[in-house]
């Protein structure tokens, strides 16, 4: 049953990525990436880590991506100026270094034998509570910059955003 989820999973996940790239208009990219993030938190909980998945929905394909939409709203994408797409040949040179890019990957993972599994860490590792524990201890500092400058990214957003008559 765990292989066919995996599967499952992995391919929902690819084909939201692929339609990331390749959907014309902005906003269906977006929902495209909330499906390909969504799909990643199925794997992340085949990966026994419930609280990397619980993030990935809520702050990632949550909180990120109605953010990205906000934005994307309020540029106007269906204008016609938006519409009008002067540089085809961004598209060839695109395809182009995806190819490289594949081509520079494939030995990496000729070499690499998927089926060994690392050691499993301990249990109490991933857990939310050592997790938060870490943040609220080593990492205080860092977590509070963060927040800060999400702040600081919002007010920013908001201030661009607003209309002058």
């Amino acid at each position: 049953m765990e292989p066919a989820i995996f599967y499952l999973c992995s391919t929902v996940a690819a084909a939201g990525a692929l339609g990331v790239v390749v959907s014309r208009k902005v906003f269906y990219s977006a929902v495209s990436l909330i499906v390909c993030l969504a799909a990643l938190a199925g794997l992340y909980m085949l990966l026994q880590a419930p609280f990397i998945a619980a993030v990935q929905v809520i702050v990632y394909a949550g909180a990120i991506m109605v953010l990205f939409l906000f934005v994307i709203m309020l540029l106007d994408p269906f204008s016609a100026a938006v519409l009008a797409d002067k540089r085809r040949y961004l598209q060839f040179m695109g395809i182009a270094l995806g190819l490289i890019a594949l081509f520079l990957l494939a030995p990496l993972v000729a070499v690499h034998d998927m089926r060994t599994v690392p050691h499993s860490p301990s249990p109490a590792l991933g857990t939310a509570y050592a997790i938060g524990k870490s943040i609220f201890t080593d990492y205080l500092l860092p977590f509070e910059a963060t927040s800060a400058l999400i702040l600081v990214a919002i007010i920013g957003a908001v201030v661009l955003g607003k209309r002058h008559p």
